[in-house]
């Protein structure tokens, strides 16, 4: 089993994670066997319970994990599921080293950094890679080189490469090649200093990932991997690229795939890009183009939304028609009216959780209603779409969801039967993927191909069964349940030539050669 470590400097957001899933579609390419993690050094178990302006989006998996958005590029890229095993934290790490402890498995010793917590670290890191049965396990360490709380995990992986032998494991260091003054000149010298704060943790990049924006220059190649010292083919330039999906060709056209394969000593069993290249052809040249209103609580964030963004993208290249998000703060719409929204051809109105921004959310879902405007609702976005039916198509013009008004006389959305008596916020939601059976007939059921579905959740209330009926028989038709027919998952509203939305979240399990049915439902019925 090999190792490939990607480390950053300088600055956080360079796009380590993007490095790491290219690099992974490289390595798949090839024949071999990739199993990604993503380490992150905050002392929170998990993303759960993070703002999304704190951390971006909480991308949930199968297993019911709430994880790093990295994840999801991991996901995306290399098209596998993954599992909470994949994503380790200092919290897992001292939560399980301080379950040993308190077991006794450590008796008599003193529990330290190094060697107990770096072990534990090791240990989960071979762990996920045997379970998996990979043939190169990819580790992007979180946070920047030189943070205090990411040290230990330096330690470790700096141990591992000295247990496994250096022909076992490839250091790649992400830095950032700012242009400075009006003559743009590239400087090295941040990458220089960066690289030296790695080998005072005792590491020594074999690559150097080169950010900027624009390629680097043949002196400035030379400069890093002279200063560095890491051949010339190991300094790869990562320019700004026209979409995220162009990184692993230009990596793979600066010969990094040949020059890993020849560090790491491993033989290719094959190669193939042309799906992905495939993909990419299809995604640049879209024969018609839309706009959709994407109504959201954080769109100051676009990484909040970031895997509703990748699969429109992959609906872009399915349907060959280019989307244009206009991006509206649901509270704009509290404020202007839903005049905003003119001229969208399609409406989405994604997940979020707090009452901030909710009339207008749910001003949103009328809107589209009334103006036969194809509408796609997710979590919160279903949920709100029935109080706004409830009040205008019931007359009930106090329905709401019991979350934001606990008094409301017709709570048509209330706290799962299962949630009462939960007391702490993390992982208590209902997570991760369940069985959903479509109606046949339904919309839904034909953009899926099938009538039995899987999809991830993330959410504690669900739309109350006593008004189903009504509901109903008013024209909110519900066509996707799951739990025995238990829990609404998919809604239709009867005579709309398309307006669906699901408890469920279909952004999570997009891929650029499968994108989500909804998503790329939205897409068409906006072209159409």
């Amino acid at each position: 089993m090999k190792f490939v470590v990607v480390t950053g400097g300088v600055l956080s957001g360079l796009g380590k994670g993007i490095s790491t899933s290219s690099i992974g579609v490289l390595l798949k390419s090839q024949g071999l066997r990739v199993s990604p993690i993503k380490i992150d050094p905050y002392l929170n178990v998990d993303a759960g319970t993070m703002n999304p302006y704190q951390h971006g989006e909480v991308f949930v998996l199968d297993d019911g994990a709430e994880t790093d958005l990295d994840l999801g590029n991991y996901e995306r890229f290399l098209d596998v599921d993954l599992t909470g095993d994949h994503n380790i934290t200092t919290g897992k790490v001292y939560r399980a080293v301080i379950d040993k402890e308190r077991r006794g498995d450590y008796l008599g010793k003193t529990v330290q950094i190094i060697p107990h917590i770096t072990d534990e670290i090791k240990s989960e890191i071979r762990g996920v890679g045997e379970r998996e049965r990979a043939d190169i396990v990819l580790i992007e360490m979180g946070g920047t080189v030189g943070d205090i709380e990411g040290m230990p995990f330096l330690e470790a992986v700096r141990q591992l490469g000295q247990e496994v032998g250096k022909e076992n494991v490839l250091f790649v260091h992400t830095t950032l090649v700012p242009v400075m003054g009006a003559v743009g000149e590239q400087k090295t010298k941040p990458t220089q200093q960066s690289v030296r704060e790695l080998r005072a943790a005792g590491i020594s990049p074999n690559v150097i990932v080169a950010r900027g924006e624009r390629s680097l220059e043949p002196d400035t190649k030379r400069k890093i991997a002279f200063f560095c010292d890491v051949p010339v083919e190991g300094v790869v330039s990562a320019p700004d690229a026209a979409t995220i999906y162009d990184v692993p060709l230009l990596f793979d056209g600066q010969g990094l795939t040949e020059y890993i394969l020849k560090t790491l000593r491993v033989e290719p069993k094959g190669e193939d890009l042309e799906a992905w290249k495939d993909f990419l052809d299809r995604l640049k040249t879209p024969e018609k183009e839309v706009e959709i209103a994407l109504v959201g609580k954080y769109t100051h964030l676009k990484d909040s939304y970031i895997s509703h963004i990748e699969a429109f993208h992959h609906a872009e290249a399915a349907a060959r028609v280019r989307v244009n998000l206009r991006w509206v703060e649901s509270m704009d719409i509290e404020k202007k009216g839903v005049k905003i929204l003119e001229g969208a051809d399609g409406i989405l109105v994604p997940g979020g959780f707090g009452d901030r921004g909710i009339e207008g959310k749910i001003a949103a879902t009328r809107y589209a209603a009334e103006n036969g405007i194809p509408f796609q609702g997710v979590c919160l976005g279903f949920q709100l779409a029935t109080v706004g039916f409830a009040r205008a198509g019931l007359g009930l013009k106090d329905a709401n969801s019991s979350e934001f008004d606990p008094k409301t006389p017709d709570p048509v959305v209330d706290l799962l039967p299962e949630q009462r008596s939960v007391k702490g916020m993390g992982a208590t939601m209902r997570l991760g993927a369940h069985e959903i059976h479509l109606d046949p007939g339904s919309m839904a059921s034909k953009l899926y191909g099938s009538a039995t579905i899987h999809e991830r959740h993330r959410h504690r209330y669900e739309i109350n069964p006593e008004y189903i009926p009504k509901l109903e028989a008013a024209g909110l038709t519900y066509v996707g349940r799951s739990d025995n027919g238990r829990r609404m998952e998919v809604l239709e509203l009867r005579g709309h030539p398309f307006f669906v939305a699901s408890q469920f979240h279909p952004e999570l399990r997009s891929r650029p050669l499968r994108p989500s049915p909804l998503h790329l439902g939205l897409v068409r019925a906006a072209a159409s």
